[in-house]
């Protein structure tokens, strides 16, 4: 088999589900709008900064993983400086060959500048727009849906739902909860879901990264996801063997192609997995799961999506055709219209890769 390097990987269309917008900041970008907001930074370099973010992310504890966000979200208060990280954004992702992505962030935690919650939305999609238009225009056309974020420990889920509703005809593709998991079960947000549902609304849930099973079976049987952000823990309902046997809420997730919004830097980093090389990912493909490859947060984990490609090339063999079936699964399970998912899929990802294949 043909060595497949870094390099190589950028070039071919990638499909991301699962990236923060918040965990997704330029360094340098940072600095400047740290700059104008008078907030303090632990350093003024980027360079520095970005290795910052990274070690201070490395803890193997998802609480304290999370406490890098405040100063990000502190840079974030103002529609100037929405619009720009949206735009960066797109141009960051398309730039490393990523043709169509979901980008979430919670719009409650942007308004100590006064901003409504209609105003902040309407800042970050615009600088979605703003950004794939630019890379279009560069030849790295990209897609981008836009998901609206409930942080689990508050109680603003119904309203942050009804505000992804009300703009899902101008950018909003979905809907998700975010924040600890353990001590906040999603079923405290059923309200929210259960509207989601009536207005035939696309949701994920943060499930299974740092809580265990009752967090998937919850999303799923009580809440009605429609997938799974990270849900690496289903491994722990599955018994080692030849063949491995999975357990009920395993089986139904994998019968229901229930899709995997895996993160294998940020499992690392969180402590949901030892190594990369140990990261269920590996099982999980072979055990044909609806597995899809994410970043969670580009600057926290130090990452990109050819970066976490490349690093399941390296630990686990793969190939092309491995790469291809993680970037058609995501494209598979995205929540834009069936016709433009196919599109995608026929039209860009099937004919680069089949080059490749031979």
């Amino acid at each position: 088999m043909v060595a497949i390097s870094y390099e190589d990987i950028v070039k071919v269309p990638k499909a991301l589900l699962h990236d923060h917008l918040d965990g997704g900041l330029r360094p340098a970008t940072i600095v400047e709008l740290a700059a104008e907001a008078g907030h303090e930074l632990p350093t003024t370099d980027p360079d520095a900064l970005g290795r910052w973010f990274a070690e201070a992310a490395n803890s193997g504890s998802l609480e304290r993983y999370l406490e890098t966000f405040a100063h990000t979200v502190a840079v974030m208060q103002t529609a100037s400086a929405l619009r720009r990280v949206a735009r960066e954004c797109a141009l960051d992702l398309a730039a490393d060959g990523v043709v169509y992505a979901e980008v979430r962030f919670a719009p409650e935690q942007h308004l100590e500048r006064n901003l409504t919650l209609d105003e902040v939305v309407e800042a970050v999609v615009t600088g979605f727009r703003e950004g794939s238009a630019l890379a279009g225009e560069a030849g790295t056309p990209i897609r981008i849906g836009t998901l609206l974020t409930a942080m689990r420990h508050a109680a603003r889920s119904q309203e942050i739902a009804e505000l992804a509703v009300r703009h899902r005809d101008t950018g909003v593709v979905g809907f998700d909860i975010a924040g600890a998991e353990a001590g906040f079960p999603p079923t405290r947000h059923l309200d929210a879901f259960e509207y989601l549902q009536r207005e035939n609304f696309h949701f994920t849930i943060h499930a299974g990264e740092a809580f265990g099973l009752p967090s998937i079976w919850q999303a799923i049987q009580w809440c009605g996801a429609d997938r799974l952000g990270h849900g690496v823990r289903i491994v722990d309902d599955i018994t080692p063997g030849n063949p491995p046997a999975l357990g009920r809420l395993a089986a139904y997730v994998r019968d229901k192609r229930i899709p995997l919004e895996l993160c294998p830097s940020s499992n690392v980093q969180t402590g949901a997995a030892a190594s990369i090389a140990d990261h269920p990912i590996g099982l999980l493909r072979d055990l044909r799961f609806r597995v899809t490859v994410n970043t969670d947060n580009r600057l926290m984990s130090g990452t990109s999506m050819s970066r976490e490609m490349a690093l399941l090339v390296e630990a686990f063999g793969y190939g092309w055709k491995e790469l291809q079936w993680f970037t058609i699964n995501a494209m598979k399970s995205a929540f834009i219209p069936f016709d433009e998912r196919l599109r995608i899929i026929d039209e860009v990802i099937k004919p680069a890769y089949a080059k490749l294949i031979g």
